[in-house]
Parts: structure tokens; sequence; C-alpha cells
């Protein structure tokens, strides 16, 4: 399936579900279960990626800045589409699908549990002019939030979550050690 199917499906299951730490199996405390990491023993993930971007603005990362953040983030295969936009699409989909009435930083659509040996699917919307503005505000590097976004998009598709304090902290820690693995500050330390 294209990313263009998948982006255009009328109600996709938002991915803010539960964590996973690396490839671990099991229940979180918060009792949703976790996903198995689908890859070969002793093999990397693969990766599809499309990027789309529909937003024009300007230091956008490349395509290949978010290939390297997205398959390092990948604990198995997937099939990803990132799509860049803008406040506009990013406030209509955040309403749409989170009934949420404003753009946010990043929204992730999971398509639910791959059987074994087939790749995740997802979407990933990174809105533009959030992200930079969550940057400026924060005083951090535009291209290192770009890169903690994308990695927790990629966390939430495995089924990372953040809704309860243990679960947040799990999740925390993993993007601050891929985050690391990249090149980039702990986005967490003020």
């Amino acid at each position: 399936m294209s990313g263009k199917q998948r982006m255009a499906r009328s109600r996709p299951n938002i991915g803010l579900q539960t964590e996973v730490a690396g490839k671990q199996a099991g229940t979180l405390a918060s009792g949703q279960s976790v996903l198995k990491g689908n890859a070969k023993a002793g093999s990397r993930p693969t990766l599809k990626l499309a990027v789309q971007y529909a937003d024009k603005s300007e230091l956008l990362p490349t395509r290949h800045e978010f290939r390297r953040w997205v398959k390092t983030a990948l604990a198995s295969s997937a099939e990803v589409t990132l799509r860049i936009v803008d406040a506009e699409e990013g406030r209509r989909l955040n309403r749409d699908y989170r009934h949420k009435d404003y753009a946010t930083n990043v929204l992730t659509f999971a398509y639910g549990e791959s059987a074994p040996g087939q790749p995740l699917l997802g979407d990933i919307v990174l809105c533009a002019p959030v992200v930079a503005s969550e940057a400026q505000a924060q005083g951090q590097d535009l291209t290192a939030h770009y890169a903690h976004l994308t990695v927790h998009g990629v966390l939430h598709m495995q089924g990372y979550d953040h809704e309860k304090d243990r679960d947040a902290k799990i999740m925390e820690a993993r993007e601050v050690a891929i985050l690391a693995a990249l090149g980039f500050p702990d986005p967490y330390s003020a």
C-alpha cells in the first residue's frame, strides 16, 4: 500500500499508544500489551519511507536526515509515510482524529500490529510551524527538535506511550538514548 493510500484512509488508528522498549515483549504497568519486533535476529530492520513536503518552510530536514532518524528508532521493519504539513492541515488532522482543535507538533497514525515477518505500517505527521515555534521558544536547535519529534513519532508507531508517568519515563529514556546515538543532546534537560 502506498503512503498516499494510507494517508487517504478515512479513519486511521491514531498511534498514541503503549510503549515498547526496543524489541521487548510483554505487558506494561498500564496493562496494555507491547509489540514484538519482527526483524530477524542479527538483522537490521528494513525501512520503506516516503517523505511528503506539504509545507514549504525553509530549513526543513532532508529526506536523508528523516530516513536516518526513522531507521535508528526502529526495532522492527516498517513502511512509513512521513508528512510535513502547514498549520491548517495540522489543525485539521488533530481536530478530525484527536478532537483537539489546534495544530500539534507530531501525530502518529499506526495501523495495528503487524503479522510475524511483516512490516509495521504507519504515518507520521509533523507540523512545520509548530515545530519551528517550539524549537525557538525552548531555545533548541531546529534540526535537533525535528529529530526528537521524528523519533517520538516512530516510537508511538511501535506502541510507546506517555499517558502514564511510568510509561512516559520509559519512552523519554528511549528517546534520549536514540537521540544520543544520532549525536543530539537530551531534549528533556534544561
